[in-house]
């Protein structure tokens, strides 16, 4: 008769139905991917044989088909007190003597390795982790198991988990036939984790395949799977990882106030000391380490990956402890493109991380415990502290979900992708600021940042089909700020990004003036200490900033890669700069400062140097060092010829000398005087982008932010046009770049269509009017 057990080196994929869908991964990925540096610890599974002996020999099999039919699939409590009764009657049930025997021999030999006699007893059920399904967390796994007759409790507790209310609503669910569902448990060496966490194999909000997600905190696993924490999350480019190159091109340090450290079974949670919590669990050599694991094991199934990994406090190495297909966005269509837009506002109530890019409106229901689940209507947004696999039967039926804790690889994450609902995690604040009952708006089709707004706000559905699109009559490229929105915005249909403003990341990742870094710590205490909260995690506040810009830069290059990405050099006012943290003491008090110190005025001055050469160094290192040479560079407010020739030199001077490494080096087309030198100017640069808002206003002589003189502000004016029109014909006599990233073709498609007329090589909008206008101009309605 077959054994009852068998090692992860004699499974395979193809043993499924044998081991279920986690074991049988792990046995492939232990046999066959060690030669390419995926490390997974030794281990072994019971197989279904085993759980049909159980069932059988106990009598229970019988038994359980006629509860389960009678308790039905329409009424949760029923189903939930059939969950219980058997479970308590599978815990309850003798053990074979045969699985017994059988299990201990196993471990015992599993003990003869290092640190062997220390398991982990992990549930894989046979329809579990395949690239239809994926039941992460729906049964039990048991951590930290040590002594033979502990093992066999554990897998007989695992056999148990298979019917819990969450299994049993999640196969009803998905519409798996109960009988044929059975389960294995997997016995796998036990990683003493100093750190662990999750990695996906594609950016899980956009679905992009280039990068590789991680998220990690310190500890063992499931804190950071159920939401208890908010962990690090880093993005590494798989493109530089094949290259040899630096490949970590976004780290964000989460909160990992609480770590579970090893005890018996289930661990206990312990305080973080503040020092750890201020530096990343994983070092960036190390974050290349588990992305090439990852990697490989993509490769390997040849589809993207959804990866649990560990760090071991004893020998210091990063083990793969499972890994199944990422089942949401790897099976989207990619000729479809579905975007929620927000139609009005209201008052914020809550912000936390975004999942989903959705939109949901419903009436809160606060739940502070599975138990008052009933409580949730069809259609209500739920919120909670956070969630576990207990919660699933009712996250079915929320229309959003809102939490206080957790981040975007969370138990509340995973199930609302799969959903379909927008979840907005780690809010903080939740379950205090969301009234019982209110009607709310979760939005999480605006980046990274999720919102609750007050009342219900309406919002509207957009499908575009993407292999529909006809070829426009210029290139159209997108204006994008926030480079956290960068891999989503990458599926609209482009040419590149026209217009990549330096000043959206300095405000938004570093927010603090850069005078201020490099004066700490001589700053006023207020300011030192807001400095010390944001550099945490970094090595000094002069990396983090230009780190931190790095980081953003390299994001949207990423993105878009090939395509070209012209990245604006910061263009802050004076007055815009001293909102920063620390800036009122470096910035003057100007009457206009639309009209002061700002653009090439400051690049090229004494006072502001050590600043710029900052900006300088961040490009020079995204292009260079992580081998983006997509980036180009542009020069904003550049009032005179002889202002053109010196910003160039002082550009040189920092590393980023034109035609070097193919740099180009475009110039903002925004002043009058631009226009009407065109030609002097454009021997200093590779072309133009016209910036119409500046150009408008500097032609008419008007503030457009005036409600005085407001009406009057309109970028199709003949004199703006007549402008427009001579810097469009000297870049072409000079064979030079012409483009525009003003707002006017954003708002303005006939504007837009005049542009084309005229010979603009591109016209860079908004995201949320690019489809739209690529289709006016081709003719077609969008």
């Amino acid at each position: 008769m077959p054994g009852l057990i068998r090692w992860f080196r004699d499974v395979s994929l193809s043993d499924i139905p044998l081991v279920g869908g986690k074991n049988a991964s792990l046995g492939e990925m232990y046999s066959n991917l060690g030669s390419l540096g995926v490390i997974v610890p030794n281990g072994f599974a019971t197989t279904v044989d085993a759980f049909r002996l159980f069932m059988n020999e106990s009598g229970l099999q019988d038994r359980v088909e006629r509860r389960l039919l009678d308790a039905g699939t329409d009424d949760p409590a029923a189903l939930r007190d059939a969950g219980e009764d058997i479970r308590r009657w599978v815990a309850g049930a003798p053990v074979p003597e045969r699985l017994i025997d059988e299990i201990g021999a196993a471990y015992e030999s599993l003990g003869a390795e290092p640190g062997g006699s220390v398991v982990a007893v992990r549930s894989s059920a046979t329809a579990e982790d395949l690239p239809d399904a994926s039941f992460a967390g729906l049964q039990d796994t048991y951590l930290g198991v040590q002594g033979a007759d502990r093992v066999v409790r554990a897998v007989r507790d695992v056999f148990a988990s298979l019917f819990s209310h969450r299994a049993l609503s999640y196969r009803i669910r998905g519409g798996y036939d109960e009988g044929g569902v059975a389960i294995s448990a997997g016995v796998q060496r036990m990683v003493r984790s100093a750190a662990s966490g999750v990695v996906f194999t594609i950016d899980t909000e956009s679905g992009f395949g280039g990068v590789v997600f991680i998220t990690g905190a310190y500890g063992l696993g499931e804190l950071l799977v159920q939401g208890g924490i908010n962990p690090d999350e880093f993005y590494v480019a798989k493109r530089n990882l094949a290259a040899g190159r630096p490949a970590v091109i976004s780290r964000t340090l989460g909160t990992k106030t609480q770590q579970m450290v090893f005890g018996e079974l289930r661990g206990s949670e312990v305080e973080v000391a503040l020092v750890d919590q201020r530096r990343f669990c994983l070092s960036d050599p190390e974050i290349e380490e588990l992305a090439r694991q990852a990697v490989a094991i993509e490769d390997y199934y040849g589809r993207p990956m959804d990866v649990e990994w560990a760090k071991d406090t004893g020998d210091g190495r990063l083990y793969i402890v499972q890994a199944r297909p990422e089942t949401v966005r790897s099976r989207e269509s990619q000729a479809i493109l579905t975007r929620f837009r927000l139609e009005g506002s209201g008052a914020v109530l809550v912000t936390g991380r975004s999942v989903g890019q959705r939109i949901g409106t419903g009436s809160v229901r606060v739940v502070h415990s599975p138990r008052d689940m009933n409580r949730v209507e069809e259609g209500d947004v739920l919120v909670a502290d956070m969630t576990d696999p207990d919660w699933e039967p009712v996250m079915q039926r929320a229309a959003a979900i809102v939490t206080n804790r957790g981040g975007r690889t969370c138990h509340a994450a995973i199930i609302a992708r799969e959903l379909g609902v927008p979840a907005v995690v780690g809010s903080g604040n939740a379950t205090r600021r969301l009234k019982d009952g209110a009607e709310v708006t979760v939005s999480c089709a605006q980046g990274e940042i999720g919102r609750v707004y007050e009342g219900a706000v309406p919002f509207r559905t957009e499908v575009v089909q993407l292999d529909r699109m006809p070829e426009p009559p210029t290139k159209v490229m997108m204006n994008v700020g926030n480079p956290s929105r960068a891999f989503g915005f990458s599926r609209i249909p482009n040419h590149g990004v026209g217009l990549a403003r330096m000043e959206f990341i300095i405000n938004n990742a570093i927010g603090v003036h850069p005078k201020a870094l490099l004066d700490y710590p001589d700053v006023p205490a207020d300011v030192r200490e807001g400095i010390e909260e944001r550099i945490a995690g970094y090595e000094d506040p002069r990396s983090f900033f230009i780190t931190k810009l790095v980081e953003g830069i390299a994001t949207l290059a990423l993105g878009f890669h090939p395509k070209p990405v012209i990245v604006r050099l910061s263009d802050f006012k004076s007055n815009e700069y001293a909102h920063l943290l620390g800036g009122s003491r470096y910035e003057p008090t100007e009457e206009n400062p639309m009209l002061g110190f700002r653009g090439a005025s400051r690049y090229r001055s004494s006072e502001f140097a050590d600043v710029f050469a900052l900006e300088c160094e961040a490009l020079r290192r995204a292009r260079n060092e992580l081998g983006l040479d997509n980036i180009e560079v542009m020069v904003p407010f550049v009032r005179t010829v002889e202002e053109a020739s010196s910003v160039v030199e002082v550009l040189a001077r920092n590393g980023l000398r034109r035609g070097q490494d193919g740099l180009r080096i475009i110039m903002m087309c925004e002043i009058p005087s631009n226009a009407l030198l065109a030609s002097e100017f454009l021997e200093f640069f590779d072309g133009f982008s016209i910036g119409s808002n500046d150009l408008a206003q500097l032609s008419l002589a008007l503030d457009r932010d005036s409600a005085l003189v407001a009406g009057l502000f309109d970028e199709r004016n003949p004199a703006v046009k007549e402008l427009i029109r001579l810097a469009v014909e000297a870049c072409r006599d000079a064979g030079k770049y012409i483009g525009i990233c003003g707002q006017g073709p954003s708002d303005y498609p006939d504007f837009a269509a005049w542009l084309v007329e005229v010979g603009l090589e591109s016209v860079s909008l908004n995201p949320d009017t690019v489809v739209e206008t690529w289709m006016y101009l081709s003719g077609q309605e969008a």
